[in-house]
């Protein structure tokens, strides 16, 4: 991306807070970038959890992505129904108007994984704007923002693991993101697999024992068929996951990254999906690039 170039948000899973979305939207035109938002942005529905009905909430995804004057579109924020919208939306539209940015984190790995499948495009999994890393009252937190600046406009830089759970070097195309999200699409049409590929896996507020479950989801689904390593993220409010993440994935016999700043918690780094990684365990690092070899732009 580029200073001037306009970015639309919009929100296709919860409600943001107003004020968080407004600080948001201030600090990326510090950028240098022209803000536009969705029509129901701001729309909530009845029960709270989502910000309008589906059909608002696919239009304004659709709109923006089809809009010749948007370079990029970012979520406002995650929490639930970005998946609702996987059936509502025009794919053949949204593909003639060719490659953009996505944005967005936790509950927008449902549409990460559906625009890797559908339009073919890397998407940029990291923080967004109307929630507290970037829209914090006291500022963005630094190291978060200066990494999304570093992958929205030059090279970012490789992200640094706290572990090495298996070691050994791997490459292959980056998927994944939030466990919970990649489970619940087992017998959808949009179905993960990771074969071939390095899978990033992340979540928030879950149980050891629920992690299991849906590791075990996965592999009895053959999404790790093929795989060639993983890299696990933030674990926050999950207790110790990491005696169930070793029972369930050292056995795939794959180099295997663990606390990578990537997913919820601060700081919160940015990872592109569908582009190029590549594990190094000696250097404990996640570098992402495009296919043609150069570092993810």
């Amino acid at each position: 991306m580029r200073q001037g170039d306009t970015v639309a948000i919009v929100s296709p899973s919860g409600p943001p807070d107003a004020v968080l979305l407004r600080r948001g939207i201030a600090r990326l035109e510090e950028f240098g970038l022209k803000v536009v938002t969705g029509e129901h942005v701001l729309d909530r529905q009845e029960l709270d959890f989502l910000a309008g009905p589906d059909a608002g909430r696919a239009a304004d995804l659709q709109a923006a992505w089809c809009d010749p004057a948007v370079s990029a579109v970012f979520c406002s924020r995650g929490g639930y129904g970005a998946a609702k919208l996987l059936d509502l939306l025009d794919w053949d539209a949204m593909r003639a108007a060719g490659p953009k940015v996505l944005l967005g984190s936790s509950d927008i790995t449902a549409l990460h994984h559906a625009f890797a499948a559908e339009l073919g495009v890397p998407t940029l999994h990291g923080p967004m704007p109307a929630c507290s890393t970037i829209a914090g009252e006291q500022g963005p937190e630094p190291e978060s923002w200066e990494h999304l600046r570093a992958a929205l406009f030059g090279t970012a830089p490789p992200v640094r693991a706290a572990a090495v759970l298996a070691p050994g070097r791997a490459e292959g195309v980056l998927t994944g993101g939030n466990l919970s999200l990649l489970a619940s699409l087992c017998g959808t049409r949009y179905q993960p697999s990771f074969a071939g590929r390095i899978v990033l896996l992340e979540d928030i507020g879950e149980e050891p024992y629920r992690i299991d479950r849906m590791l075990t989801q996965l592999l009895q689904a053959g999404a790790f068929a093929g795989v060639r390593g993983v890299v696990l993220g933030s674990w926050v409010e999950c207790r110790d996951p990491f005696p169930v993440l070793r029972e369930r994935l050292l056995p795939l016999g794959v180099p295997i990254l663990a606390g990578l700043p990537v997913g919820h918690g601060s700081p919160q780094l940015s990872v592109w999906l569908g582009a190029l990684g590549v594990i190094d365990t000696e250097s404990c690092s996640l570098t992402g690039m495009f296919r043609d070899g150069e570092q993810a732009r």
